[in-house]
């Protein structure tokens, strides 16, 4: 396996931009760019990120493993069945892969569709999810580019039922695991982990305390060490990216701190 960072740390504390370098500096040698905004989906500023990603090898030999864009911006109308919504969305989604293939990303981490009003139950047409699935797999792929649905507690994919189900109904497509989501949902990590097996292409790692609050690794209750030995017990040898949010921790110092002591988890799960 391989460490990295999201540049996703770093949000609201920087532009996207800004952070290859400090990541470089870190010691990885690996990111996933979390694109926040519109005027970031284009090729000018796949221009600016390949600048930045320049002096990020000079530091250390450096590359983008995956793209990750602000999810409500678009990727929920990936799924309306209103032809206009769908087609705009349809645009912005290509213009973030066009991105993704210029500075040589192969993944893109998606999110999707989201549960606004929680308190009611949702019936998923698999079909028509399915179907859409299948299509943005394809268009994905014309650009070198692996699509991956991620567990997000406040999407559709908030329970690991959700991408048993759609598994099946979609054979080319990946998934992205994280952390902090699986908790937040209420199921344990092991469950996603199942479904995901054979599929997985990304792993976001955080870490929470006992009551629940996310923080950076290192200061939570997660065992990192028996993480790291189960995914290599279905077969997972990918990339595993620092993901946490920015008011978790104070300095780059507390990123370093963290950052080693997911090394040295990955280490011990090797003994």
């Amino acid at each position: 396996m391989e460490l990295g960072i999201s540049t996703a740390s770093y949000f609201t504390r920087c532009y996207t931009e800004e952070a290859l370098v400090p990541i470089a500096k870190l010691g990885a040698s690996v990111c996933e760019v979390f694109l926040a905004t519109h005027c970031e989906y284009t090729k000018e500023f796949s221009d600016v990120l390949l600048a930045e990603l320049k002096k990020a090898n000079e530091i250390n030999p450096f590359r983008v493993h995956s793209v990750h864009a602000l999810t409500n911006q678009f990727e929920p109308e990936l799924f309306s069945r209103n032809d206009r919504a769908y087609s705009d969305a349809l645009i912005t989604f290509e213009n973030v892969l066009k991105v993704a293939q210029n500075v040589g990303a192969t993944h893109y981490t998606f999110h999707g569709a989201t549960m606004l009003k929680r308190a009611i139950k949702y019936n998923f047409d698999f079909e028509h999810i399915s179907s859409r699935v299948n299509r943005l797999v394809e268009i994905a792929k014309s650009y070198g580019v692996n699509f991956c649905y991620e567990n997000v507690h406040w999407t559709y994919f908030s329970h690991p039922s959700y991408f048993a189900t759609l598994r099946e109904l979609c054979p080319n497509l990946g998934c992205t695991f994280d952390i902090k989501q699986a908790r937040q949902s209420g199921v344990d990590y092991t469950e996603y982990l199942d479904v995901m097996k054979g599929r997985l292409q990304t792993v976001h790692l955080c870490d929470y305390s006992e009551e629940g609050k996310t923080e950076i690794p290192g200061r939570g209750k997660f065992d990192f060490v028996t993480f790291f030995k189960r995914l290599r017990d279905i077969g997972y040898d990918g990339v595993c990216l620092l993901e946490v949010y920015a008011k978790d921790y104070k300095n780059e110092e507390d990123l370093k701190q963290s950052y080693e002591f997911l090394k040295d988890c990955l280490a011990r799960s090797l003994t």
